[in-house]
């Protein structure tokens, strides 16, 4: 009895949820309604991305790729947070294992400038580097805000500290940073995006470019 009990008490909680969003639901609806669809969107928004793929017969393969976004923005303020991996396998030997993190935080100037800070790491077992790390800081500019094409420019500088991979020999300098961003809306609901990436110092040069 005491166990019924206890699972009566639980499985009530989620009819009360559920109850509380049906009743909130017309008013949040409403609120929504009244929000002018020129002002700017501020709060949080994100976006994942993920990949499977999967194989056997002659050969055995398999592949896992995740990646997740998430963005605040407010009036003055945006931050932006990013997590990658990447894993694949071909007869149970490891052909790539990777992943990365990055945070950017802008302070708007006005409409159109802006300036950052931001950080990046990655750790890749099949790089010349074992890993990187870098911060930089820089200026960045919306040069083109239209309803079917948006690109975005930063320039700044940082500083980069590596680890030689089968040495272990650690290599930090001086970093250049450059990135464009740039996004083509196709129709309503698709889109077309590339954002190219540059860390060019006197060891080496980082470049990455997502489609």
């Amino acid at each position: 009895r005491t166990s019924m009990n206890v699972m009566q008490k639980v499985s009530i909680w989620p009819m009360v949820v559920l109850l509380a969003v049906v009743l909130l639901a017309p008013a949040s609806l409403s609120a929504h309604e009244e929000v002018d669809p020129a002002a700017p969107k501020y709060g949080w928004s994100g976006k994942g991305e993920f990949g499977l793929v999967s194989t056997s017969g002659n050969s055995d393969t398999f592949s896992l790729n995740l990646l997740a976004e998430v963005t605040y923005e407010s009036e003055k303020w945006r931050h932006r947070f990013a997590a990658g991996a990447l894993n694949s396998e071909n007869d149970g030997d490891t052909t790539a294992k990777r992943y990365d993190l990055g945070a950017q935080s802008d302070y708007k100037l006005n409409e159109k400038s802006y300036v950052f800070g931001a950080l990046r790491y990655d750790n890749d077992d099949f790089s010349a580097y074992e890993d990187q790390a870098t911060v930089s800081a820089g200026y960045g500019r919306q040069v083109l805000d239209t309803e079917k094409h948006k690109l975005k420019l930063e320039a700044g500088v940082g500083y980069r500290s590596s680890t030689v991979a089968g040495t272990g020999q650690s290599e930090d300098g001086v970093i250049f940073r450059g990135l464009a961003e740039w996004i083509w809306q196709l129709t309503p609901s698709t889109s077309l995006g590339d954002r190219f990436l540059v860390e060019a110092g006197s060891d080496n040069t980082f470049l990455q470019n997502d489609l």
